[in-house]
């Protein structure tokens, strides 16, 4: 059965790319030119190496700093407000994962109109959009080379998606060194977000020869250096080749989706806060593991791609990577459930809830094994508090 592999993005890679901006934005005949990013963004300096870059002559720039972790509907109307204002005919994201889908859903609405609501799903943007510049400042949502923006409904306390090919970034900007400051949890949470990425395209059932490839060699990419940059921000080498695997397991998981551990991870951040990598590192290794049973092979696949030691025994090599992947978490300093929540800890109270929504969400669809229910996630859950 045949398969699309969509891969739309332009990539300038390496150090003093952002020189390349204003050519950029000259090309796409921009005239008012919004740059979205968070205030930690800014605090660093690379906010304002970015907007130095562009030249004042030729384009009007102005900035929205508003973004926040799971953005949300309100932020995004706050930004499309401001675009709006400006008639910005090009946007500029600067950030990680939650700066380029907060960028992604204002060019949705400058375009289209409307509330960002009406174009949740599959293919529901009717209007092309502005150009768009992703400059990523972190290594592992992959946000800047695919069709997605994930967003938090604070009414309905949900997490939903926008997906359409064409709200991908024209162009990505990424230079290594806009990673160095980036701390060591940040580092870790974003790393085993994209190790997140490669293990479950991996699995999909929409996974093909092409998405598996990129998959897996993401995989490897992230298992060898995430440990390297955690321990040493300053190895420019290991962020280098973190930055370069985000881009290669983009290019997988956009295109296959991914599963049970996006399912959880999307309700705790929409309830309880937290950082999207974060969430998906704390159900991650039990979640393969309950995977695992439906797809040995390529577990093992993945297990000998990153040279974990084995028996032999498909009854035991298949919980491999699961047992690698918890090691990762603990050792990265990810703190367990019961530990997390921005405005309240979460209890074992608050499983039935969480179970209840993440059983509504769409990466469910792809997950190989399909016989997920109520008491599956509960007792994920429990084995994550």
């Amino acid at each position: 059965m045949a398969k699309e592999f969509f891969v739309k993005t332009d990539v300038t890679f390496g150090k003093d790319a952002i020189q390349e901006i204003s050519r950029i934005l000259t090309q796409f005949g921009a005239t008012n030119v919004l740059v979205v990013y968070d205030k930690g963004v800014k605090a660093v300096g690379i906010a304002d190496k970015v907007v130095d870059a562009i030249d004042k002559d030729k384009f009007n720039v102005v900035e929205f700093d508003g973004v926040i972790p799971n953005p949300t509907n309100e932020v995004v109307e706050a930004g499309y407000a401001i675009a709006k204002e400006n008639n910005i005919d090009a946007f500029v994201a600067v950030g990680g994962g939650s700066s380029m889908d907060t960028a992604k859903a204002i060019n949705v609405l400058t375009s289209n109109g409307g509330n960002i609501m009406d174009y949740e799903g599959i293919g529901n943007v009717p209007k092309p959009v502005c150009p768009l510049i992703a400059i990523p400042t972190t290594a592992g949502t992959s946000s800047e080379i695919t069709n997605v923006a994930a967003l938090v409904d604070t009414k309905s306390v949900r997490k939903y998606v926008v997906i359409d090919n064409k709200i991908v970034a024209d162009k990505v900007i990424a230079d290594p060194e806009f990673t160095r400051t980036v701390p060591a949890g940040v580092t870790a949470a974003t790393g085993l977000d994209a190790i997140t990425h490669a293990v479950e395209s991996y699995i999909s059932n929409e996974a093909t020869y092409l998405t598996k490839y990129n998959s897996l060699r993401g995989l490897q990419i992230f298992y060898e250096n995430l440990p390297k940059v955690y321990e040493n921000g300053n190895d420019m080498d290991a962020r280098e080749k973190m930055m370069l695997g985000c881009i290669v397991v983009g290019f997988g998981f956009s295109n296959a989706n991914l599963g049970l551990v996006h399912a959880i991870a999307h309700t705790l951040s929409a309830h309880f806060g937290i950082a999207h990598g974060v969430a998906n590192a704390c159900v991650l290794p039990y979640v393969t593991a309950f995977n695992a049973e439906k797809c040995p092979k390529e577990m093992i696949e993945m297990a000998k791609a990153i040279n974990l030691p084995l028996t032999g025994d498909e009854e035991k090599d298949k919980f491999a990577l699961a047992n690698e992947l918890g090691r990762m978490v603990k050792e990265m300093g990810i703190r367990p459930l019961h530990e997390q929540g921005r405005e309240h800890k979460i209890t074992e109270a608050d499983f039935d809830i969480i179970a209840t929504d993440a059983l509504k969400e769409g990466p469910l669809h792809f997950n190989p094994r399909q016989d997920v229910t109520k008491e599956t996630i509960i007792e994920i859950l429990r084995k994550a508090f």
